[in-house]
Protein backbone atom coordinates (compact mmCIF):
# COMPACT_ATOMS: atom_id res chain seq x y z
CA UNK A 1 0.00 0.00 0.00
CA UNK A 2 1.78 3.40 -0.76
CA UNK A 3 1.79 6.29 1.62
CA UNK A 4 -1.08 8.28 0.20
CA UNK A 5 -3.01 4.92 0.73
CA UNK A 6 -2.38 4.16 4.25
CA UNK A 7 -3.02 7.97 4.91
CA UNK A 8 -6.39 7.68 3.50
CA UNK A 9 -7.16 4.71 4.84
CA UNK A 10 -6.29 5.81 8.47
CA UNK A 11 -8.76 8.96 7.84
CA UNK A 12 -11.34 6.30 6.75
CA UNK A 13 -10.62 4.29 10.24
CA UNK A 14 -11.04 7.93 12.76
CA UNK A 15 -13.85 9.28 10.53
CA UNK A 16 -16.31 5.62 11.46
CA UNK A 17 -14.75 5.08 14.15
CA UNK A 18 -13.82 8.18 16.44
CA UNK A 19 -16.98 9.49 16.90
CA UNK A 20 -18.13 6.31 18.56
CA UNK A 21 -14.78 6.14 20.49
CA UNK A 22 -15.64 9.72 22.12
CA UNK A 23 -19.54 8.58 22.53
CA UNK A 24 -18.55 5.68 24.58
CA UNK A 25 -15.64 7.69 26.44
CA UNK A 26 -18.53 9.98 27.80
CA UNK A 27 -20.46 7.37 29.17
CA UNK A 28 -17.50 6.25 30.97
CA UNK A 29 -16.92 9.31 32.01
CA UNK A 30 -20.44 9.67 33.64
CA UNK A 31 -19.84 6.56 35.62
CA UNK A 32 -16.44 7.45 36.74
CA UNK A 33 -17.83 10.48 38.18
CA UNK A 34 -20.81 9.45 39.71
CA UNK A 35 -18.34 6.54 41.41
CA UNK A 36 -16.11 9.38 42.41
CA UNK A 37 -19.23 11.13 44.42
CA UNK A 38 -19.27 14.23 42.24
CA UNK A 39 -22.48 15.89 42.73
CA UNK A 40 -22.39 19.75 41.35
CA UNK A 41 -21.05 21.33 38.49
CA UNK A 42 -19.92 24.93 38.57
CA UNK A 43 -21.61 24.77 41.90
CA UNK A 44 -24.96 24.37 40.81
CA UNK A 45 -26.22 20.69 42.40
CA UNK A 46 -26.72 18.03 39.66
CA UNK A 47 -25.69 14.88 38.92
CA UNK A 48 -22.69 14.18 36.27
CA UNK A 49 -24.92 12.60 33.39
CA UNK A 50 -26.81 16.18 33.43
CA UNK A 51 -23.31 18.48 32.15
CA UNK A 52 -21.11 15.14 30.81
CA UNK A 53 -24.01 14.18 28.00
CA UNK A 54 -23.72 18.06 26.50
CA UNK A 55 -20.27 17.80 26.50
CA UNK A 56 -20.13 14.59 24.96
CA UNK A 57 -22.96 15.60 22.31
CA UNK A 58 -20.53 18.23 21.41
CA UNK A 59 -17.42 16.43 20.93
CA UNK A 60 -19.43 14.22 18.94
CA UNK A 61 -20.98 16.51 17.05
CA UNK A 62 -17.71 17.84 16.38
CA UNK A 63 -15.98 15.06 15.00
CA UNK A 64 -18.77 13.90 12.50
CA UNK A 65 -18.34 17.76 10.83
CA UNK A 66 -14.61 17.53 10.91
CA UNK A 67 -14.70 14.33 9.07
CA UNK A 68 -18.19 14.83 7.24
CA UNK A 69 -16.52 14.83 3.39
CA UNK A 70 -15.35 11.51 4.70
CA UNK A 71 -19.10 9.59 4.57
CA UNK A 72 -21.13 8.66 1.85
CA UNK A 73 -24.81 9.26 2.03
CA UNK A 74 -25.46 8.53 -1.85
CA UNK A 75 -27.95 5.98 -3.31
CA UNK A 76 -30.82 7.05 -1.32
CA UNK A 77 -34.32 7.00 -2.96
CA UNK A 78 -37.46 8.10 -1.70
CA UNK A 79 -38.49 4.01 -1.53
CA UNK A 80 -35.51 3.47 0.50
CA UNK A 81 -36.29 5.80 3.04
CA UNK A 82 -39.85 4.92 3.29
CA UNK A 83 -38.39 1.40 4.62
CA UNK A 84 -35.92 3.15 6.61
CA UNK A 85 -39.32 4.90 8.26
CA UNK A 86 -41.37 2.01 8.39
CA UNK A 87 -38.11 0.05 10.33
CA UNK A 88 -37.93 3.12 12.56
CA UNK A 89 -41.22 2.70 13.55
CA UNK A 90 -41.07 -1.15 14.40
CA UNK A 91 -37.80 -0.71 16.33
CA UNK A 92 -39.59 2.16 18.64
CA UNK A 93 -42.29 -0.93 18.67
CA UNK A 94 -39.71 -3.26 20.31
CA UNK A 95 -38.42 -1.21 22.98
CA UNK A 96 -41.67 -0.32 24.33
CA UNK A 97 -43.36 -3.78 24.21
CA UNK A 98 -42.07 -5.21 27.41
CA UNK A 99 -43.94 -2.25 29.09
CA UNK A 100 -47.16 -1.89 26.92
CA UNK A 101 -47.81 -5.68 25.73
CA UNK A 102 -46.42 -7.75 28.84
CA UNK A 103 -46.81 -5.12 31.98
CA UNK A 104 -43.38 -4.87 32.95
CA UNK A 105 -42.33 -2.04 35.57
CA UNK A 106 -42.34 1.68 34.16
CA UNK A 107 -39.07 2.64 34.59
CA UNK A 108 -38.98 5.78 35.93
CA UNK A 109 -35.76 5.97 37.23
CA UNK A 110 -33.49 8.40 34.79
CA UNK A 111 -32.19 11.18 32.89
CA UNK A 112 -35.05 13.49 34.24
CA UNK A 113 -35.24 16.80 32.55
CA UNK A 114 -37.01 18.44 35.17
CA UNK A 115 -33.71 17.76 37.79
CA UNK A 116 -31.87 21.34 36.71
CA UNK A 117 -34.35 23.50 38.15
CA UNK A 118 -35.65 26.50 35.78
CA UNK A 119 -33.47 24.43 32.25
CA UNK A 120 -36.05 21.78 31.62
CA UNK A 121 -36.58 23.18 28.18
CA UNK A 122 -32.78 23.87 27.38
CA UNK A 123 -32.14 20.27 28.96
CA UNK A 124 -34.85 18.42 26.85
CA UNK A 125 -33.68 20.41 23.34
CA UNK A 126 -29.89 19.11 23.98
CA UNK A 127 -30.96 15.51 25.11
CA UNK A 128 -33.23 15.52 21.60
CA UNK A 129 -30.07 16.49 19.67
CA UNK A 130 -28.14 13.66 21.56
CA UNK A 131 -30.98 11.26 20.86
CA UNK A 132 -32.09 11.96 17.28
CA UNK A 133 -29.06 13.25 15.36
CA UNK A 134 -25.66 12.18 17.49
CA UNK A 135 -26.89 9.00 18.14
CA UNK A 136 -28.03 7.52 14.77
CA UNK A 137 -25.03 9.28 13.21
CA UNK A 138 -22.38 7.84 15.68
CA UNK A 139 -23.71 4.49 15.97
CA UNK A 140 -24.55 3.58 12.24
CA UNK A 141 -21.40 5.09 11.21
CA UNK A 142 -19.63 2.80 13.45
CA UNK A 143 -21.91 -0.43 13.54
CA UNK A 144 -23.12 -0.58 9.71
CA UNK A 145 -21.05 1.84 8.31
CA UNK A 146 -17.34 0.66 9.75
CA UNK A 147 -17.47 -2.72 11.81
CA UNK A 148 -20.21 -4.58 9.51
CA UNK A 149 -17.69 -4.02 6.35
CA UNK A 150 -14.18 -4.38 8.30
CA UNK A 151 -14.92 -8.12 9.82
CA UNK A 152 -14.70 -8.69 5.99
CA UNK A 153 -11.62 -6.93 4.71
CA UNK A 154 -9.37 -4.74 6.72
CA UNK A 155 -9.84 -1.87 3.70
CA UNK A 156 -13.56 -1.41 4.46
CA UNK A 157 -14.15 1.50 2.34
CA UNK A 158 -13.05 -0.89 -0.98
CA UNK A 159 -16.42 -2.75 -0.25
CA UNK A 160 -19.87 -0.93 -0.68
CA UNK A 161 -22.23 -0.04 2.39
CA UNK A 162 -23.85 -2.98 3.84
CA UNK A 163 -21.71 -5.38 2.72
CA UNK A 164 -21.10 -8.57 5.03
CA UNK A 165 -20.42 -12.04 6.09
CA UNK A 166 -22.57 -14.54 8.13
CA UNK A 167 -19.60 -14.04 10.50
CA UNK A 168 -20.05 -10.08 10.43
CA UNK A 169 -23.66 -9.78 10.53
CA UNK A 170 -23.95 -11.74 13.81
CA UNK A 171 -20.80 -10.66 15.36
CA UNK A 172 -22.29 -6.96 14.80
CA UNK A 173 -25.34 -8.17 15.84
CA UNK A 174 -24.48 -9.53 19.32
CA UNK A 175 -22.27 -6.76 19.91
CA UNK A 176 -24.66 -3.99 19.33
CA UNK A 177 -26.79 -5.37 21.78
CA UNK A 178 -23.96 -5.82 24.54
CA UNK A 179 -23.19 -2.70 24.71
CA UNK A 180 -26.63 -2.01 25.95
CA UNK A 181 -28.18 -2.40 29.32
CA UNK A 182 -29.10 -5.76 29.54
CA UNK A 183 -32.70 -5.05 30.49
CA UNK A 184 -33.00 -4.09 26.92
CA UNK A 185 -30.91 -7.02 25.15
CA UNK A 186 -33.90 -8.56 23.48
CA UNK A 187 -35.13 -5.56 22.15
CA UNK A 188 -31.49 -4.50 21.32
CA UNK A 189 -30.74 -8.19 19.71
CA UNK A 190 -33.91 -7.62 17.38
CA UNK A 191 -32.62 -4.15 16.32
CA UNK A 192 -29.02 -4.99 15.42
CA UNK A 193 -30.52 -7.96 12.95
CA UNK A 194 -33.13 -5.25 11.38
CA UNK A 195 -30.60 -2.77 10.86
CA UNK A 196 -28.23 -5.14 9.76
CA UNK A 197 -30.53 -6.24 6.97
CA UNK A 198 -31.61 -2.79 5.77
CA UNK A 199 -27.96 -2.04 5.75
CA UNK A 200 -27.72 -4.98 3.31
CA UNK A 201 -31.45 -4.42 1.69
CA UNK A 202 -30.61 -1.19 0.58
CA UNK A 203 -27.04 -0.33 0.57
CA UNK A 204 -27.27 3.05 2.14
CA UNK A 205 -26.13 4.66 5.31
CA UNK A 206 -29.17 7.58 5.32
CA UNK A 207 -31.61 4.63 5.43
CA UNK A 208 -30.20 3.26 8.05
CA UNK A 209 -29.61 6.63 9.81
CA UNK A 210 -33.07 7.77 9.63
CA UNK A 211 -34.40 4.24 10.52
CA UNK A 212 -32.47 5.03 13.59
CA UNK A 213 -33.36 8.43 14.23
CA UNK A 214 -37.30 7.48 13.63
CA UNK A 215 -36.83 5.32 16.53
CA UNK A 216 -35.06 7.02 18.97
CA UNK A 217 -37.22 10.18 18.27
CA UNK A 218 -40.46 7.54 19.09
CA UNK A 219 -38.88 6.93 22.35
CA UNK A 220 -37.74 10.64 23.22
CA UNK A 221 -41.58 11.55 22.90
CA UNK A 222 -42.83 8.23 24.56
CA UNK A 223 -40.52 9.15 27.37
CA UNK A 224 -41.74 12.16 27.71
CA UNK A 225 -45.38 10.94 27.59
CA UNK A 226 -44.62 8.57 30.14
CA UNK A 227 -42.20 10.23 32.09
CA UNK A 228 -40.37 6.73 31.91
CA UNK A 229 -36.83 8.50 32.62
CA UNK A 230 -35.36 5.34 32.37
CA UNK A 231 -35.07 5.04 29.03
CA UNK A 232 -33.12 7.73 28.00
Amino acid sequence: MTKLGASLLSRDLLAYTLPFLLFMAGLMAVSGAESLGMTSFSGIAMKPMYWIYPIQSAVCAGALLWFWKSYDFSGTTATKLSIGVGVGVLIFGLWVAPQELFQQPHRLVGFDPNAVPGFTGWVLAIRFVRLVLVVPLVEELFWRGFLLRYLVREDFTALPFGSATRFSFWAVVVAFMLVHSSVDWPAALLTGILLNLIAIRTRSLTVCVTAHAIANLLLGLYICATRQWGFW
